[in-house]
């Protein structure tokens, strides 16, 4: 048995890593509604995990109930195959997550065939669960079990959540895709969902810029038309305003040499683009609506306010890597557009971003002050970053940088004790400086570090903020969070 539980450890650890690492981390499968059919699928699958670890932990399966055992064997072979090809339909697969899978798979394989023939005894022995002394591998595949069975039940509660989101857009008739369009780049992250499930519920015409086909296809349906080459879109395309939002996550990976490399180049390389696509079209967007962050003003902890005309700190990662962003986008002023660059703060909401982490940590009581709590927390809602970037689109008089935050800073410990008490906790954990920066080095700085970003443009142009005040975004969050 001791080979059995071997492999089954290994099932346990690279499926442990699988879940969190490509299905939670980078293809945020719990917050896509295309995702759903392969959320059901996991939720099955991890269910029978749990089964099986527990119930070999402690037990000889005997009779019908081996008979029982080779059915959830082979409905999880069946499950597994069903999963590769939903996988291939509604998304594409990293190079190491198919390695993952494969070695996954060859595990499976080689612990039926060596799980075969003690079934075929079991089988033949009177009906019943044996109770059987494994040593320590009981208790370590029991935890296990309980691990895989807390996962499935996560899973199912996303697939449920997911069942109550709207389905994409019908086609839209010819006629409609004669209307000047809205093109967002991003399309498929946080943000960019909201916006174009918003654009094409109003009926507007949306072309989604994404690297992945078959996520973004599946997400939206054909109601949007999804390119990943903007030298698919034909010059004589009538594209009426320009939405960027895209760019690789800022929070997760280290800042090292080639991780801001990446950070640098999927932004700016994405606006290039854009400017490049604006200056080839035949009737040129009226309009770029640009994403940068309060990243571009640095550092600024002693509470000094940030308005749009404070300047930059060059030197910064951060700062830098803004203003390289807003530069670019600039150039489209040269060729007649008006460009909002909007510089967001943390942006909070359910199905992405921050705040699904930060709301579990509060729910389990762990929720930390960062460092000394003082420093500014910045935020926004989801319902005014989809706000302002259609006030921006429409408010013709609006141009230059405009501050995407709620006109409410608190400070991060007030933040984190505002969070907890919308689930009726509290805050008693520190994190220190001095570890954060030592285990994150400068990527820290976006946690220990911030501004006090006035929105004021947006209040100037007459924006009104759906969720002004902390506390009541975050209370209309966490009722969200319960329905």
């Amino acid at each position: 048995m001791n080979t059995l539980f071997i492999l089954l450890s290994g099932q346990a650890v690279l499926g442990a890593f699988d879940n969190l690492w490509h299905h939670e981390l980078q293809a945020q499968l719990p917050q896509r509604t295309s995702a759903r059919r392969e959320l059901g699928l996991h939720t099955l699958r991890e269910a029978i995990y749990g089964v099986i670890f527990i119930g070999l932990a402690w037990w000889q399966w005997q009779g019908a109930f081996a008979v029982l055992l080779a059915g959830l064997l082979a409905v999880e072979v069946l499950i597994t195959l069903a999963d590769f090809l939903e996988e291939d339909r509604s998304r594409t697969l990293p190079p190491f997550e198919r390695v993952l899978h494969t070695v996954l798979t060859i595990s499976y394989g080689l612990f039926l065939a060596l799980m075969a023939p003690l079934l075929w005894g079991w089988v033949q022995a009177p009906s019943g669960l044996m109770p059987v002394n494994h040593g320590a591998w009981a208790p370590l595949l029991t935890l296990y079990g309980v691990g895989v069975l807390a996962w499935s039940l996560r899973n199912l509660v996303a697939w449920h959540r997911l069942g109550r989101v709207p389905a994409p857009a019908a086609a839209q008739p010819a006629a409609m895709r004669r209307q000047p369009a809205v093109l967002v780049a991003g399309a498929t992250g946080f943000v960019g969902q909201a916006l174009v499930a918003e654009l094409s519920r109003e009926g507007r015409r949306v072309i989604a810029l994404s690297r992945d086909l078959r996520q973004a296809r599946a997400q939206f349906g054909p109601g949007v038309w999804v390119v990943d080459d903007l030298d698919a879109i034909p010059s004589e395309t009538r594209i009426d305003a320009i939405v960027n939002l895209a760019g690789a996550r800022v929070l997760g990976m280290p800042w090292t040499r080639a991780r801001r490399q990446v950070l640098l180049n999927s932004r700016v390389d994405v606006t290039q683009r854009l400017v490049g696509l604006m200056r080839r079209l035949e009737q040129r967007p009226r309009v770029l609506v640009s994403a940068s962050a309060v990243g571009f003003y640095g550092a600024v902890n002693d509470g000094a306010p940030c308005t749009e005309a404070s300047p930059p700190k060059p030197g910064e990662f951060q700062s830098d890597l803004c203003a390289a962003i807003e530069h670019e986008a600039r150039r489209a002023e040269a060729l007649g557009a008006r460009v909002v660059r909007l510089r967001f703060g943390v942006v909070l909401g359910l199905g992405g971003g921050a705040y699904p982490m930060q709301a579990l940590a509060a729910r389990l009581g762990v929720g930390a002050r960062l460092g000394t709590g003082q420093q500014p927390a910045p935020w926004l809602h989801r319902d005014d970053a989809v706000g302002l970037i259609r006030f921006a689109l429409e408010q013709t008089t609006l141009s230059g940088a405009v501050n995407a935050v709620a006109p409410d800073t608190p400070r991060q410990l007030e933040f984190a004790q505002a969070l907890a008490t919308s689930f009726g906790r509290c805050v008693w954990l520190s994190a220190p400086a001095s570890l954060l920066r030592r285990l994150a080095g400068e990527m820290s700085t976006i946690l220990l570090d911030g501004q006090n970003a006035i929105p004021a443009a947006a209040l100037a142009a007459g924006y009104r903020f759906h969720h002004p005040t902390l506390q009541g975004a975050l209370a209309d969050l966490a009722a969200r969070l319960a329905l």
